[in-house]
């Protein structure tokens, strides 16, 4: 019997499979056009933290308020923006960092049209905290983005331009709103971040974009596809800021710990940032991760951030309030008084940055140079007198200028020296957490102290003069004799040639509280110095680690 032979049918081999199209190159873009983008927002958001202090008495007239109420202006911005800083790592990993810094400039830019119209102070303060939230990310969020589009052998220079930024905002704002409070009228000093605002959101949508790298941090805060919150971090870290921003603020105006009030924002400010701080070290992925303080140079580096921010925004704030009370200077002139200053930064900040880029200078050794000098300039003004002029003012800014030229940049050099790409991001929002605070506390340094130190000085000056000194007595009767011979009665001349000597006595008094603020602010900075000599040395590597 024949057996039928089956003939299997020929195998196909299926069709290779098609590749997807590879995605266009993202044409390269120039890292300082990035630069430059960035930092606009970041300038606008640091000059609204001083642009509208000497406005406050316009505004309280505007609105129909007290003067007292209206700062609370300047303290819910402080407030939401010391809130908002720290997390703002946590929250660019979640949105994507171009997604969320675009964000806050938005928010920024609509809360300041809002604030610009604010018909009422309840309606101003809303908009103030939400403009606060706005600009509290957009410092440590540029810092970042310098740090992963700047190779590290060319990230000095980016720091060059990040440090004009930090320390000229602040000076100019005072002069810029005073300017514009005397010509037009305080609402355009909100309504001016409209215009750069939308510039920067147009520029920051076409040139800047989250590294390739990125995309694996923003995956780290999801777990089987679900976000990762910690939310008993973020409630502790918010809580925690926003009272100890209002005890600082608020402390000497309320007396301090006289006041129940002030208390509590202290029991609640510290009690929430120390469990912060023991949570925060025991979960896997933090809101601010501490752990990275175990770095020794970018430790060292934050504690530098922090005397950074303390003597640049008390001296920031005081010396206007020097020349306005003491000698008579209008808001304006006070403030270019200032301009010296900020003018060597921006000439000498790109020379600080060659001597750390082509290793001319080792950075630990350039910024003890000017932590030095700094403490110095500090020291140098509080030797002087209600004698003393502008020119010497001005140059003793020139002064203080010249050492945070060259303070910053081998700063920020030295604090990402130890850190892998991965966390620059969250090295970006510790260091700004720190410098804003260093801000916050020498703002309320110089305006406890200063007060505190006058009020001793006037004591220790008036238990020196008898009321029966014959100098005394003579300086009186002579201005008293003065005043009769242009029309006062013997009765207004004496009270009047009185009043004028207690306005003597104020003056000198108020002076000498000044000139404290400054000796001890120098002395803090110089005992801090000897601390960068104890940093690792490093070699900055050559290729960068990152690009957008």
């Amino acid at each position: 019997m024949a057996t039928a032979t089956l003939i299997e049918p020929a195998k196909i081999a299926p069709p290779p499979p098609v590749k997807p199209a590879p995605k266009p190159a993202r044409p390269a873009i120039n890292p300082w056009v990035i630069a430059l983008t960035v930092t606009l927002a970041t300038f606008m958001e640091l000059l609204d933290t001083s642009i509208a202090n000497v406005s406050l008495p316009y505004i309280a007239g505007g609105l129909g308020r007290s003067y007292d109420e209206v700062t609370w202006i300047l303290t819910t911005y402080l407030v939401a923006n010391a809130v908002v800083l720290p997390m703002s790592a946590w929250l660019s990993r979640v949105f994507g960092r171009k997604n969320y810094y675009m964000a806050c400039v938005a928010l920024f830019t609509i809360t300041s049209f809002f604030c610009g119209i604010a018909p009422s102070l309840n309606i101003m303060l809303i908009a103030r905290v939400l403009q606060g939230i706005g600009g509290g990310g957009l410092a440590p969020v540029e810092q970042a983005i310098l740090v992963d589009t700047f190779a590290p052998a060319k990230r000095a220079s980016a720091f060059a331009l990040y440090t004009v930024a930090i320390v000229t905002a602040p000076a100019i704002g005072p002069v810029l709103g005073g300017w514009i409070t005397d010509n037009y009228n305080w609402r355009w000093v909100f309504l001016i971040n409209i215009p750069i605002g939308l510039l920067s959101l147009f520029l920051t949508n076409r040139f800047v974009h989250d590294p390739e790298s990125y995309a694996g941090e923003r995956k780290s805060v999801r777990k089987n596809g679900k976000l990762s919150v910690d939310g008993i971090g973020i409630a502790l870290i918010g809580l925690g800021s926003a009272a100890l921003e209002v005890l600082l603020d608020r402390g000497q105006i309320d007396d301090w710990f006289g006041s129940p009030f002030i208390i509590w924002m202290f029991v609640i400010g510290v009690g929430c940032l120390v469990t912060a701080v023991f949570w925060e070290l025991h979960v896997p992925d933090p809101v601010i991760d501490f752990r990275m303080l175990k770095v020794r140079n970018f430790a060292i580096a934050n504690i530098f951030y922090f005397v950074f921010g303390f003597g640049l925004f008390a001296s920031t704030t005081m010396i206007p309030q020097l020349l306005q009370s003491l000698y008579g200077y209008r808001a304006i002139d006070a403030g270019l008084v200032l301009g010296p200053g900020a003018f060597v930064i921006t000439v000498l900040a790109p020379v600080g940055a060659q001597l750390v880029q082509r290793s001319i200078i080792k950075p630990k050794l350039l910024l003890f140079g000017a932590v030095m000098v700094v403490g110095i300039s500090f020291l140098h003004y509080s030797h002087f007198n209600l004698d003393t002029d502008y020119k010497h003012y001005a140059l003793a800014r020139a002064l203080q200028g010249l050492g945070y030229a060259f303070f910053f940049v081998p700063l920020s050099v030295i604090a990402y020296s130890q850190l892998n790409p991965a966390q620059n991001n969250k090295a970006s929002s510790l260091t700004n957490f720190f410098r804003n605070w260093g801000g916050s506390f020498g703002i309320a340094f110089i305006t406890t102290v200063s007060e505190r130190r006058q009020n001793f000085h006037q004591s220790r000056v008036g238990s020196n003069i008898a009321a029966s000194s014959p100098a005394l007595q003579d300086n009186v009767h002579q201005t008293a004799a003065y005043l009769q011979s242009h029309g006062f009665s013997p009765t207004d001349a004496l009270s009047a040639a009185y009043a004028r000597v207690y306005e003597q006595l104020h003056a000198q008094t108020q002076l000498l509280a000044f000139m404290d603020c400054f000796h001890i602010i120098g002395i803090i900075t110089l005992i801090a110095a000897p601390l960068v000599l104890i940093t690792k040395s490093f070699k900055s590597p050559a290729k960068s680690t990152g690009a957008h």
